[in-house]
C-alpha cells in the first residue's frame, strides 16, 4: 500500500509531528491511544514513518530527517548526506549547472545537488520512491530546482544537461549484488549513458575490481569519518584512467602516482593503518612513501616506520610490543601492563576481536591496541597505542 499520500494531508502531517519522538518500545501504547481518534492505517504509516526518520538521522541530520520522507530501502540505500554534498561541490566546480540523476531514490543526491544551486532532472522508476522524491524536494524547499519523474532510466533523454549522475541499485532479492552487470541497470549501460554527456558521476560499489574500471574514467574512492562509503567513477574531468582517495570531513584527497608497491621491512617503532579509501585506490605506496617507511608483509596494508609523520591518509600507533600469535603470551602481558581496554584490530589474520577478548580477558585501568596480522608472513600479535 502507498501510504505516501495521507502523510501529505494536514491530519498526517499533524500526526507525524505529534509521534516525531516516539520511543519504538512505547509503540504500542501509543497506536492505541492514536487511533481512538485517526484511522487505523495513518497511525501506522506515522509512526513507520517515525522510525524511518529516527534511523535516517545519521545520514541526513536531525533538522532534514525530520522534514523527510523515507521509505526502508531509501534510508538503507540512499547516499550519506556528506558524501552527497562533496560530491556536489565537485559538480559545480567542473562548471555543471544542470544534472540527470538517474535512478534518484528518495531524492538524496537530488537534494545535494540542488543545495549546491544545481538544477536537476530526478528518474526513478519506481511509483513510491518517485513520490517520495518528490516529496522531499518539496518538504526542503528545493521543488523549484528538483524535477522528479517517474520513468525508467534507459528511456530518458539526457541530450541538453550538462551532466548525468547514475546510482544503479546495487540490491537484488538476495541481498547486496557485487557483479557490475547485475546492477540495475547494469554498469556498462550506465557508462554508456556516461559517455554521451559531458560530463558524468557513476557511483559504484567500493569492493569494484580495478580492471572493471573502464579506461575513459577517473575513480575515486570515499570515505566518511574513517568508513569507506563507496567508489565514484567520472567521466569529462579530463583526468582519465588516475586514482584518488578523498577522507571526509575535509576533503582531503590523495591523488595516485602510480608508485611501485613499498619494499617490505622489519617492524619499526610505529605502525601505520591507511584509511580504508587509501587502501581501496591500491594508494597504501603513496602513504608509505609520504612517512617514510615499508610494509610489514608484502599481501599486508599496515606501513611501519621508524618516525612519527604527520598524515591525513593514515593512523599512526606507537608499537610496544611484538611477539609470535600466542594467545597466553598476550595474556600475560597485558596482565603486567594493567590493561582493560583492548582494541583489537585485525588485517590477514583469522582470529575474531571479540573472541580474543574473550580469552584474554583484560582487566585493569589501563588501555593498548593489539593488531593480528603477518610480520614475514608469520602470523604476529603487535600491541602499542594511538601514536601523540
Amino acid at each position: 500500500m502507498n501510504d505516501l499520500d495521507p502523510l501529505l494531508t494536514p491530519e498526517g502531517r499533524a500526526l507525524l509531528d505529534e509521534v516525531r519522538d516516539t520511543d519504538p518500545a512505547h509503540e504500542l501504547a501509543v497506536a492505541t491511544r492514536l487511533r481512538r481518534d485517526h484511522p487505523a492505517e495513518l497511525v501506522s504509516a506515522a509512526l513507520g514513518q517515525a522510525r524511518l526518520r529516527q534511523r535516517a538521522v545519521v545520514k541526513f541530520g536531525a533538522e532534514d530527517a525530520a522534514r523527510m520522507f523515507f521509505t526502508p530501502n531509501g534510508v538503507e540505500q540512499s547516499t550519506r548526506a556528506s558524501v552527497a554534498a562533496y560530491r556536489a561541490e565537485r559538480m559545480r566546480g567542473l562548471g555543471v549547472a544542470s544534472v540527470a540523476d538517474l535512478c534518484c531514490g528518495i531524492g538524496g543526491d537530488a537534494i545535494a545537488l540542488a543545495r549546491a544551486g544545481i538544477r536537476v532532472l530526478a528518474v526513478d522508476r519506481d511509483p513510491l520512491t518517485a513520490a517520495v522524491a518528490r516529496a522531499n524536494a518539496e518538504a526542503l524547499g528545493l521543488s523549484g530546482l528538483i524535477e522528479v519523474r517517474e520513468a525508467d532510466v534507459t528511456d530518458v533523454d539526457t541530450d541538453g544537461w550538462d551532466a548525468v549522475f547514475v546510482d544503479p541499485a546495487r540490491r537484488g532479492g538476495r541481498g547486496r549484488v557485487f557483479d557490475p552487470e547485475a546492477y540495475s541497470p547494469p554498469l556498462s549501460w550506465a557508462v554508456g549513458a556516461a559517455l554521451k554527456a559531458p560530463r558524468a558521476a557513476l557511483k559504484i560499489a567500493p569492493g569494484i575490481p580495478h580492471e572493471a574500471i573502464p579506461a575513459e574514467a577517473e575513480a575515486e574512492w570515499i570515505s566518511d569519518g574513517g568508513d569507506v562509503k563507496e567508489a565514484v567513477l567520472w567521466f569529462g574531468t579530463g583526468a582519465p584512467g588516475t586514482v584518488r582517495a578523498t577522507l571526509l570531513p575535509g576533503p582531503r584527497s590523495l591523488p595516485g602516482r602510480g608508485l611501485p608497491d613499498p619494499e617490505v621491512r622489519s617492524v619499526g617503532r610505529y605502525l601505520y593503518e591507511p584509511d580504508g579509501a587509501v587502501i581501496r585506490a591500491h594508494l597504501v605506496a603513496e602513504v608509505a612513501e609520504e612517512v617514510g617507511g615499508g610494509l610489514v608483509d608484502p599481501t599486508i596494508a599496515y606501513v611501519t616506520a621508524d618516525a612519527l609523520r604527520s598524515t591525513p591518509y593514515a593512523t599512526a600507533y606507537e608499537i610496544t610490543d611484538r611477539l609470535p600469535f600466542n594467545v597466553k603470551k598476550l595474556r600475560a602481558l597485558l596482565r603486567e601492563r594493567e590493561v582493560g581496554t583492548l582494541t583489537v584490530k585485525k588485517r590477514g589474520s583469522a582470529v575474531e576481536p571479540e573472541e580474543l577478548r574473550r580469552k584474554v580477558k583484560p582487566q585493569g585501568p589501563h588501555s593498548a591496541t593489539v593488531f593480528l596480522t603477518r610480520v614475514a608472513g608469520a602470523p604476529t600479535m603487535l600491541v602499542g597505542r594511538p601514536a601523540r
